[in-house]
């Protein structure tokens, strides 16, 4: 596991694009989603991603190699809805350990053949973890203020079945983002902590929250720079951003806090801000460009790409990285 902070010390490291961007692309239908095993679904499954990795693993794996190959050194896993909360849409919450477990399996191979290929440059898998379709500090319900879909001890219960099954699968970090409820980060970083505990591992985590809009907050209402403050008791490898914006956007969040925090910074922006079609136009030079203006700042440790991004954008992304030397990380080992 030190592997990847020493990694972090000697380069800029990539991390990949968007998995959803790439798997729309197959354009797969309704049986191709449902495969042999659950061809008698009792209702349609067609857009779960993270079903595919049980049934076109296949396509999974070629993603991750797709991405590996254009120069990212940590690819994440399938897992982005993989939550018993999230797959409740898909009455497949009793599927969550295998769809996690597989797709750390699936996303581990690849990541173990890259680095036998070359050992110089290791590569790594984080355990995608999403926000769920639920928000613990929030009311969904405008005439209730006071109600909650979800509480603090159910995320908790239902992250730690993700960071377990993730882990198991092989995973060498995980990865909490597009947080926009702070609350809920909180619960899968208080469930990491209890699955590190209880197995005896201190695997690195990865913290990445979505400023949501112009106004400069994530949807719980926190600046970038509260939003690391209210983080910052954890013992985290790099916290960061991702989604929603695109990377000139982005820059004055990343500025906001890459002064005031000893943990590594990781941004992953979109391809610019989506069209009138829902569809990202930036191309990879465009995207590189605004990317080279963090580096020459300092500002970040970890970067990739979020929504529109293919590897076309992580190959100009990484080619741009390798010239820059990594934002320098006081110490890696901060006792709070």
């Amino acid at each position: 596991m030190s592997n990847i902070k020493q990694a972090l010390q000697d380069r800029i490291l990539v991390l990949d694009g968007a998995m959803g961007t790439m798997l729309q692309a197959y354009k797969f239908t309704e049986e191709d989603f449902r495969g042999e095993r659950f061809k008698d679904y009792p209702i349609p499954l067609q857009g779960n991603n993270d079903l595919l990795s049980i049934t076109q693993p296949e396509a999974i794996k070629a993603v991750h190699a797709k991405y590996f190959e254009a120069g990212a050194d940590i690819v994440e896993t399938n897992t982005f809805s993989g939550t018993t909360i999230a797959m409740a849409d898909y009455q497949m919450e009793d599927l969550v350990y295998e769809l996690n477990y597989e797709s750390a399996k699936i996303a581990k191979e690849v990541a173990v053949e890259f680095t036998k290929k070359e050992p110089h440059k290791p590569r790594f898998v984080a355990g995608a973890m999403g926000p769920t379709n639920r928000t613990a500090s929030m009311s969904p319900d405008v005439n209730d203020p006071g109600y909650r879909a979800v509480t603090f001890d159910e995320l908790r219960i239902a992250y730690k079945q993700q960071a377990e099954a993730l882990v198991d699968g092989g995973v060498d970090i995980l990865l909490v983002e597009t947080v926009f409820d702070t609350l809920n980060a909180k619960a899968a970083l208080f469930a990491i902590e209890e699955v590190k505990e209880e197995k005896g591992i201190d695997i690195p985590v990865m913290l990445s929250g979505t400023i949501t809009d112009a106004s400069g907050r994530t949807l719980s209402g926190q600046t970038a720079e509260a939003f690391l403050i209210s983080v910052s008791h954890i013992p985290l490898l790099s916290v960061g951003f991702n989604c929603a914006l695109g990377a000139n956007l982005l820059q004055p969040h990343l500025e906001a806090i890459a002064g005031k925090t000893d943990f590594a910074v990781s941004a992953h922006p979109n391809a610019g801000l989506p069209n009138a079609f829902g569809e990202y136009d930036e191309t990879p030079e465009e995207m590189g460009a605004q990317i080279e203006a963090y580096l020459k700042k300092d500002l970040i440790n970890i970067i990739g790409g979020c929504c529109g991004t293919t590897p076309d954008h992580i190959k100009v992304i990484a080619d741009i990285a390798s010239k820059y030397k990594p934002r320098p990380l006081v110490t890696l080992s901060v006792s709070h």
